[in-house]
């Protein structure tokens, strides 16, 4: 079997209703590009269907893989998913938010000589447009703004869709311990503490159904993660 260019990572938890719609389109769409590329499909802790439409659709599509992990953990999902991934890119897709043209010119950076580490769909940067309810953007701006002051982040976003260099990313996935909300943000801050380059690509929020969190629980939830990411990472810091 030809190996894959690119390795499209989509964690699911509780998707049930939008799943064949959404590993549908996704797997038409990369058909269509003729890129020999895999789907990987991680699904988490969830109580509905989503197991078992996901073992079906592996059944009906040959690149679809299905891995199972028993908790609801989004980062996790997304770490496991990045490291049992073949491809020379990695694209990082939501059941509920995906874009293929993102996929083609994130990709083509990438993978370009002397290509970013990772590209980011930023939803804050110039040319994008976040049609999210007013709260939600709030918090992104929030989180954001905590990010580069805090922490000295370059890039404008760190959670949704995104593309990274498999072989150069790896490395940090694995040192990568935080979950939920935080796997992807802890990744991109360490990549760029590396010394590695990041860039972004502005996109169009359009999201499937609505957020599986609400403000309330995952505002809390993630300062209390940020807190104790930055302290990790001060503690490596004065351990070198």
């Amino acid at each position: 079997m030809t190996a894959p260019r690119v390795s499209v990572v989509m964690p699911a938890f509780n998707e049930a209703e939008i799943l064949a719609t959404s590993v549908k389109s996704v797997v038409e769409g990369m058909r269509a590009r003729g890129h020999a590329f895999e789907l990987i499909l991680v699904e988490n802790g969830s109580t509905d269907g989503t197991l078992t439409i996901s073992q079906q659709l592996a059944a009906e599509y040959p690149e679809l893989r299905v891995e199972h992990r028993p908790e609801a953990d989004y980062g996790r999902a997304l770490r496991a998913g990045l490291l049992s991934a073949a491809g020379e890119a990695v694209v990082n897709f939501d059941t509920d938010y995906f874009d293929l043209d993102f996929l083609d010119e994130a990709v083509a950076q990438v993978l370009a000589p002397d290509g970013p580490a990772i590209v980011v769909g930023t939803k804050r940067g110039e040319g994008s447009n976040d049609n999210r309810d007013p709260i939600r953007k709030l918090a992104t701006l929030v989180f954001s703004t905590i990010l580069r002051v805090v922490f000295g982040l370059q890039v404008s976003d760190t959670h949704g869709i995104k593309a990274m260099q498999r072989a150069v990313v790896e490395p940090y996935a694995r040192i990568s311990t935080f979950g939920q909300d935080l796997f992807d943000t802890e990744l991109i801050l360490r990549v760029e503490r590396a010394g590695l380059r990041t860039a972004e690509i502005p996109v169009e929020v359009r999201e499937l159904r609505p957020a599986r969190s609400t403000f309330v629980t995952r505002v809390p939830r993630t300062l209390r993660g940020l807190c104790r990411l930055r302290w990790a990472l001060w503690k490596e810091s004065r351990a070198r």
